[in-house]
């Protein structure tokens, strides 16, 4: 069984194709979106993942990590809990909580899955991204990018009509555009830019920031559990200001109370900046692609912080007309992962698509130049232009540059920088060659691109013959093979709780941070509350949890709308 897998920055999906439609898997709480959150209990180390470690994170914010999918393909660690871990393996704990509940939901193993990625992810991220599959016990040999799997989803499941297409994917933390065209049965990507830093967490922090600024309060003094309340109530404000035009965020810390009344234009004018952010990528897709805003048949909205009416609002009167929701924003993504796994499974009730991709960045090698009558080394060579529809092989030649040069020093990069330094290094080679009189030898760069971000380098020395050849896979920065199985054995040795005891551990964690913030009447009933539950668990009575279970969360519920 392949699926498809979105693994947001800020919740992640799991779905499969069961006949010609894509379908979302509910996780062990009957929900669809799994908050991409991990938490590690520092008494006993008990790992715990999505909404429980969410609702673990205002009682214990130094041991909770979230937003980790902007760090991927970096040397950046987080300490949860006395362990140490990189965002491939907080990753593939989520990846693992998806595994696990699409085995039970499908009552079968689940071993491969296609995944999805930003488009404008690069190939380190990507390669991380494979990794954290594979740590989850998933054989991931097909990655999809995230604006193309939506096109699917909505071309595939929606039975959209031919044209030209803008896929605007603004998730929790990138931001994604893609310009493609559909004709029958074919989707081809035109062109992609994006911003991987760019998404609604960012929209979250500037409402944090008004707010701080119209409360009088110094976020900078805060703790971290008071940053993360304040942080929470700034998320339910911005969510009251996509369905009115003032929202009132309170909020209690150090027994001092907080308010501030929010319009929705105040709220428009500190988003103008990332708004500005936001219209740089969109007109550059169209640049790269060679089209008029004009010439776009319809916009594809994608990603959760899409359905912002701010968002909304920047995308109508950019491209003066109305955005397609034909496809649940948040859920697009997934489906469209989930249809490309079943078109990699060959599944016959499914109609044959063909997809074709582009580069994202370009690709090319380290070489210097003449500068007046002096050489300058660290210049950047494109061999794959960025938007080149891909699987593509592209060759260059280079000469030698001083007189008895034995060797050439192949630098390969990958970015938008004239100058080397400021572009990503993937891999180096370094090539023997004839001893001669410079530029009497040369050497021709072979670049072999694939869909799977996998790239082939080939260097023949035209002088003698020799080929040289190397697959790039593993950047400086991502764990070699060693790494990675000796990771694999120490996640395997984490402790995670049973499916079945987690909707329990969420109330609780749901009542200890609700005692903490709560205070007077609403604190002692939910102390009340909390002792009855724990009494019911110690007498594991299957049938009395259960319905203990239900009381309480309606109790909660309403005691949280009453604060």
């Amino acid at each position: 069984m392949i699926v498809g897998i979105d693994l947001g920055t800020t919740n992640s999906l799991i779905a499969w194709v069961d006949g010609q439609k894509a379908k979302l898997i509910p996780n062990r709480l009957g929900d669809l979106l799994t908050p991409s959150v991990v938490s590690v209990d520092a008494e006993d180390g008990t790992v715990y993942v999505g909404r429980t470690a969410l609702a673990q994170e205002g009682l214990h914010p130094f041991d909770t990590a979230s937003v980790f999918k902007r760090s991927m393909g970096t040397g950046k660690e987080y300490k949860l809990g006395g362990r140490t871990f990189r965002p491939e393996e907080l990753s593939s704990l989520v990846l693992r909580s998806l595994k696990e509940d699409a085995e039970v939901y499908l009552g079968q193993p689940v071993e491969e899955a296609v995944i999805s990625v930003p488009a404008y992810f690069n190939d380190q991220q990507r390669r991380a991204t494979r990794r954290a599959g594979e740590l989850a016990g998933l054989r991931v040999e097909r990655i999809v990018n995230e604006p193309t799997a939506a096109a699917m989803a909505y071309g595939i499941c929606e039975q959209g009509k031919d044209g030209r297409y803008l896929v605007f994917d603004l998730g929790g933390g990138t931001l994604d555009v893609s310009i493609l065209e559909m004709f029958q049965n074919i989707i081809e990507v035109h062109a992609i830019a994006g911003d991987n830093f760019l998404g609604g967490e960012d929209f979250t922090q500037v409402l944090l920031e008004l707010f701080a600024r119209k409360a009088g309060l110094d976020l900078t003094a805060l703790s971290p559990a008071d940053a993360f309340r304040v942080r929470r109530q700034a998320e339910w404000g911005k969510l009251a200001l996509s369905e009115g035009l003032l929202a009132v965020v309170n909020c209690d810390v150090g027994g001092k109370t907080y308010s501030a009344g929010i319009s929705r234009g105040e709220y428009e004018a500190v988003c103008r900046p990332l708004l500005e952010r936001i219209r740089k990528p969109v007109e550059r897709s169209l640049r790269d692609a060679g089209v008029s805003v004009n010439e776009i048949d319809d916009i594809l909205l994608v990603g959760g912080a899409s359905k912002s009416p701010i968002v909304r609002g920047f995308c109508q009167k950019f491209f003066g007309r109305e955005p397609l929701t034909g496809v649940d924003p948040d859920q697009a993504i997934a489906m469209g992962a989930a249809l490309a796994a079943a078109i990699k499974e060959r599944k016959e009730e499914l109609r044959e698509v063909i997809l074709t991709d582009v580069c994202p960045f370009s690709l090319g090698v380290e070489v210097s130049t003449m500068n007046g009558g002096f050489r300058e080394t660290g210049h950047f060579a494109p061999i794959i232009e960025r938007n080149t529809v891909i699987p593509v092989s592209r060759t260059e030649r280079f000469y030698t540059v001083h007189d008895q040069q034995d060797e050439v020093r192949i630098v390969v990069l990958q970015g938008e920088s004239r100058m080397a330094r400021d572009n990503l290094q993937l891999g180096e080679l370094t090539i023997p060659v004839p001893a001669n009189k410079a530029g009497a030898e040369s050497v021709d760069v072979t670049f072999t691109y694939d869909v799977n971000s996998l790239l082939e380098v080939e260097v023949l020395v035209n002088s003698t013959g020799q080929k040289h050849r190397r697959i790039i896979q593993n950047g400086s920065r991502v764990l070699t093979e060693e790494e990675a199985q000796e990771r694999l054995k120490k996640l395997q040795y984490l402790k995670i709780p049973p499916r079945d005891e987690e909707p329990n551990r969420l109330l609780l964690f749901r009542g200890e941070q609700l005692y903490q913030e709560s205070h007077g009447a609403v604190r002692q009933e939910v102390d009340r509350l909390m002792t009855w539950f724990e009494q019911v668990l110690s007498r594991r009575d299957r049938r009395a949890i259960e319905k203990a279970r239900q009381e309480l969360a309606d109790a909660l519920d309403r005691l949280e709308e009453m604060e």
